[in-house]
């Protein structure tokens, strides 16, 4: 039985939490080969990010060409792309590859840090969007890219609407920022209905790389086969259970547990 190969393309969190680390995690933990290529590295810990280093971006092309030259990757997601330049590299390195790609459009964190430099938004929209099979942007990503307001359920369904006419096969808007949609995120796609997914509010602060986390769950499950909705919703299980067992560590926002379903092997 063939191997199952996923690419993460994103930025380095040398607190482990989120990003490249967080990626690589998932996909281990569900059975999928990882690979990598590195946009920017970030030193952070649990208290936060501290510095931010973009890499070239003929650095980023060559990790992704070396990859796929060789390896037979079924699926890939990125992540922290930081700059226009990044960006358009990313999109032109993916351009030539018939696999499921999930856009992470990583440029607000949940609590509201700049994550993108201003003028690489409009990149994101005319680079990035039109090849997204899924397209996972947070509440504030959703409001930057679409240019509506997302304050509550209604919003957030008129926001994917928005999104889905730029490009993306599908859009799951993420509704964790929002009290009131904890353990909420609304799906949409262009062969139905929208769908709000959902499973019961986890009481834990230890919420970090929970959106990196779902991104490479997705992505590991499509690299396995799964189709897209099936894939969302198991995902959404493995997130789930990351956060029951989220990890108490450093002095702020510790992580999930990435590795909560191999406790029984």
């Amino acid at each position: 039985m063939p191997i199952a190969i996923a690419l993460t393309i994103g930025g380095s969190d040398s607190g482990g939490g989120a990003g490249i680390q967080a990626d690589l995690k998932t996909f281990t933990a569900l059975g999928v080969h990882g690979c990598s290529a590195i946009s920017c590295v970030t030193a952070q810990n649990t208290l936060g990010v501290s510095r931010v280093d973009a890499l070239p971006p003929e650095a980023l092309t060559a990790q992704i060409e070396a990859v796929v030259s060789d390896l037979a990757v079924g699926a890939l997601k990125t992540g922290m792309l930081l700059n226009q330049a990044l960006i358009e590299a990313t999109a032109a390195a993916i351009a030539p590859m018939r696999v499921a790609k999930l856009i992470d459009p990583v440029m607000v964190s949940r609590a509201g840090a700049v994550l993108l430099e201003a003028d690489a938004i409009e990149s994101y929209r005319r680079c990035l969007l039109p090849q997204a099979e899924l397209l996972t942007p947070n509440l504030h990503e959703a409001h930057l890219l679409s240019g509506l307001p997302v304050r509550d359920g209604a919003e957030v369904e008129r926001a994917a609407s928005a999104l889905l006419a730029m490009g993306p096969a599908a859009v799951l808007i993420k509704g964790g920022g929002l009290a009131e949609l904890r353990g909420r995120d609304y799906l949409l796609s262009a062969a139905g209905p929208g769908r709000w997914l959902a499973h019961a509010p986890i009481d834990t602060p230890h919420t970090h790389g929970s959106g990196c986390t779902l991104g490479a769950a997705i992505t590991a499950y499509r690299a396995r086969g799964l189709d897209l909705e099936a894939a969302v919703v198991a995902a959404k299980g493995y997130v789930e259970g990351g956060l029951r067992r989220a990890l108490a560590i450093g002095g702020g926002q510790g992580p999930l547990c990435h590795w909560h379903g191999l406790e029984a092997e």
